[in-house]
């Protein structure tokens, strides 16, 4: 007779053990990416019907009233909320609308991870909580802070995200001869793609868009990359000592560029979101005024929020964002 082989049921519940740890061990990585792949899709349709809503208005100010009292605590409020049903409903689809101290009823979770999960805090929910830096009205050159404490309200997409707004009612437009750039910030928008729902993380399922000037205004919404580049020794005139701050995103990753100065403003703003909330230090940004080593480029001040013009030879740190 003819002998037959097979395996023997020891074997084969060894290699189902063994397709069993495996599954486990790629299935969460696969999922990840996956997750990651649609929130970038979403992420990007989201900025551009918001930029697109944006770009309809003739003016970003003035919605809304804001008051305080001698003490400086706000007794009328009504700036962010307005803006939403005033403005942006006219230009936007929105199902839902949450005033200040509600923006749980439009899904914005109580809580959040950093960018990269590096802490958990409590989602902001008036503009001192964005960014304190945003109130500083003690810094450069003697020029005022026009930004005021406003509460953040919320909407609810046709799509199912949960979107905060930030609003400033007293943005300027964009002039050479002012360089603080919380005044320019209009409107700043941080939102949760899908509402309550988990992992609610800063570069994840969480990010925030911003648009600045009242008139002709600018959206960015540059994703971040999670930490800094170097520190102090980048410049666009670079020795043996630096780094080419234009070359030092690129040698990172290929996906990675230096933000144009409204992307780092945004970054600035919303600092404390992507682990930048206590950075006192310059950021090079990728707008270019003049070339050559006694040329002009942009930087972003994380200490005062000003922004300036520096030559190309001096020295800043380098945060890259997504291209």
């Amino acid at each position: 007779m003819k002998k037959t082989k097979g395996f023997t049921l020891a074997e084969i519940l060894i290699t189902l053990a063994i397709i069993g740890i495996v599954a486990a061990i790629t299935l969460p990585s696969l999922l990840v990416n996956v997750n990651e792949k649609a929130w970038d899709a979403q992420k990007k349709a989201l900025h551009a019907r918001l930029a697109q809503a944006i770009g309809q208005m003739n003016t970003l100010g003035g919605y809304g009233t804001y008051t305080e009292d001698a003490e400086g605590t706000a007794t009328t409020d009504t700036a962010a909320e307005s803006f939403i049903l005033d403005a942006l409903s006219k230009v936007y689809k929105i199902n839902n609308v949450c005033g200040p101290d509600k923006l749980s009823s439009c899904g914005i979770p109580s809580k959040i991870a950093t960018l990269g999960g590096e802490a958990e805090i409590n989602f902001p929910t008036k503009m001192s909580e964005l960014n304190p830096k945003l109130l500083n009205k003690n810094h450069v050159e003697g020029e005022s802070v026009t930004i005021v404490d406003t509460k953040a309200a919320a909407f609810e997409t046709v799509n199912g995200e949960s979107v905060a707004v930030f609003y400033n009612p007293n943005c300027a437009s964009d002039t050479t001869s002012s360089h603080v750039a919380q005044n320019k910030m209009c409107v700043n928008f941080v939102y949760d793609l899908n509402g309550a729902e988990g992992p609610n993380e800063v570069g994840k399922d969480v990010g925030f868009m911003t648009a600045f000037y009242n008139k002709n205004s600018s959206v960015t919404g540059a994703v971040p990359y999670y930490k800094d580049y170097m520190t102090t020794t980048v410049s666009y005139s670079p020795n043996k000592e630096t780094v080419d701050a234009s070359e030092a995103c690129k040698s990172l990753s290929g996906d990675l560029r230096l933000p144009n100065r409204d992307e780092a403003a945004s970054l600035y703003v919303n600092g404390p979101l992507i682990n930048m909330g206590n950075s006192s230090d310059y950021y090079w940004t990728g707008s270019i005024i003049s070339q050559g080593a006694d040329g002009l480029a942009w930087y972003q001040d994380f200490a005062s929020g000003t922004r300036h013009r520096a030559l190309r030879k001096n020295q800043g740190c380098v945060r890259c964002v997504y291209k």
